[in-house]
């Protein structure tokens, strides 16, 4: 039996199925608004086919308000028997939120420190790659959520520099032959990731400096589906855990389903 976890980003939807730490599955889609919670319903029918028996939970995260009431409804109405939970203000993580407003935090970034205690410990810093934000996430010594940093994130820079750049296009994500790019495809693909690169090293030295720790004692974990990307061209991180919303999840649900 696997648990069926779904992490709701403002651009895109993770759902993976997940055992005892492991994703045995995984699927990506596009958030869209506008879906209803029945066209959510065949979607997931559709991509889970027979191994939807298989599951026996469901743990949701979302940052889009809009989705998440379509994913209740959904839950509802098509899920009705199996124990899920939604992380939100009042769920039980075990990790102590140390911000100025709690809620505020994103559910996606509480998940993620959640992991990150109970994969590594503390200090970790996590990293997480996504289309719209790239966010840097503390968790210190003592296993609590201190709080982090937001920078855009790599796509939707691409996508500003396309707009507003009267002489500039859209470039697929790769790393370049060399940092001195030869031509404006180039140099575009050298600034967006040699440039992120060298900000997540520079924000994360400080973050490590904020903290108050030795570099040598901080875990700094990359996750995110764009963090292949960038991990190869950075110094600083110790891991990589691309399933790690997911895992965190299952650490949630374990904690709260009843």
């Amino acid at each position: 039996m696997s648990l069926l976890a779904a992490d709701i980003g403002n651009a895109h939807t993770v759902l993976g199925l997940v055992a005892d730490g492991e994703v045995t599955a995984d699927w990506r889609v596009a958030t869209d608004e506008h879906r209803t919670a029945d066209e959510w319903a065949v979607l997931l029918r559709g991509l889970l086919g027979a191994q939807i028996s298989d599951v026996s939970g469901i743990a949701v995260c979302a940052t889009v308000p809009a989705v998440l009431h379509s994913w209740r409804e959904m839950l509802e109405r098509h899920f009705g028997d199996v124990p899920r939970v939604i992380i939100e203000p009042g769920v039980r993580t075990g990790v102590p939120i140390l911000v100025d407003n709690p809620r505020e935090v994103g559910t996606d970034r509480i998940i993620n420190a959640l992991a990150a205690v109970n994969d590594y410990g503390g200090p970790a810093i996590v990293v997480d790659f996504g289309g719209t934000a790239t966010t840097f996430d503390v968790v210190d010594a003592d296993g609590r959520y201190v709080g982090g940093a937001i920078t855009p994130g790599i796509e939707i820079s691409l996508e500003a520099l396309g707009r507003r750049g009267a002489q500039l296009r859209q470039v697929e994500l790769v790393r370049p032959r060399s940092v001195i790019g030869k031509n404006t495809v180039e140099a575009l693909q050298s600034g967006m990731i040699f440039g992120v690169a060298s900000q997540v090293e520079g924000v994360v030295e400080r973050l490590i400096s904020a903290l108050g720790a030795d570099a040598a004692d901080v875990r700094v974990i990359s996750t995110g589906y764009l963090a292949p990307l960038v991990v190869d061209e950075c110094r600083c991180f110790t891991d990589h855990s691309p399933w790690l919303t997911l895992r965190g999840l299952e650490r949630a649900f374990l904690r709260n389903a009843k």
